[in-house]
């Protein structure tokens, strides 16, 4: 009885810590996002999440250790997006799972996506080895399955690095853009206009390599 309540009471910190560091990287997101990396400190994160900053640096000793965590886990979750490049039998249901799925991160997590912008478009200071190795890795194994699908016959012939360009960057103009269609919006996107943008958006793109109707 005694190492079951002690495994139970283990579980639960490590639910609380899991959850408390959720808090952090969902907080760090918004204020990488609006300041910047220069203009972001410990201090304000630990303020929106509501937690002493002797509490923040216990999870993250530096706001860079915070930061590259932050820029991890919005690359981690376009990762997953991409699972249905292997999981998929054909190029039309692998890209239109892949598309939706960015669009739905791009709502989800619209502050990561624009600290990542903010970082690219500052020539990646922080995370050049990162764009070095692991996209580098990751989009060579997307390029290959793309090719394999042009060579089958499956799909128009096009250069597999523009397409996937263009796959982020209409995707991700939906969160990095978030408060200009907002603006234009009169309000942000119901569910409906949502599922509306991601069906063009995935219209558009499969009709262009030949996916679909007018192929």
């Amino acid at each position: 009885m005694a190492k079951a309540e002690h495994a139970e009471r283990q579980g639960n910190r490590a639910g609380a810590r899991e959850e408390t560091e959720r808090a952090i990287l969902d907080a760090a997101e918004r204020v990488f996002a609006e300041a910047g990396f220069g203009g972001a400190t410990m201090q304000a994160i630990a303020d929106l999440c509501a937690l002493p900053k002797a509490n923040l640096h216990y999870y993250f000793a530096s706001k860079k250790q915070l930061y590259r965590r932050v820029v991890e886990r919005i690359f981690l979750v376009w990762l997953e997006a991409a699972d249905s490049f292997e999981s998929s039998a054909t190029p039309e249901v692998a890209l239109r799972r892949y598309i939706t799925r960015k669009m739905d991160l791009s709502r989800a997590h619209r502050y990561g996506s624009k600290v990542w912008a903010n970082e690219v478009m500052h020539g990646a200071p922080i995370i050049q080895d990162f764009l070095e190795s692991t996209l580098r890795e990751w989009t060579e194994s997307r390029v290959r399955v793309i090719r394999r699908w042009i060579a089958a016959g499956e799909m128009r012939e096009v250069d597999p690095r523009w397409l996937l360009y263009m796959i982020w960057a209409t995707t991700q103009h939906y969160a990095d853009f978030a408060h200009q269609i907002e603006t234009l919006n009169d309000g942000p996107l119901s569910d409906a206009q949502w599922d509306a943008a991601t069906e063009t958006v995935c219209g558009i793109i499969l009709r262009g390599i030949g996916i679909g109707a007018g192929r």
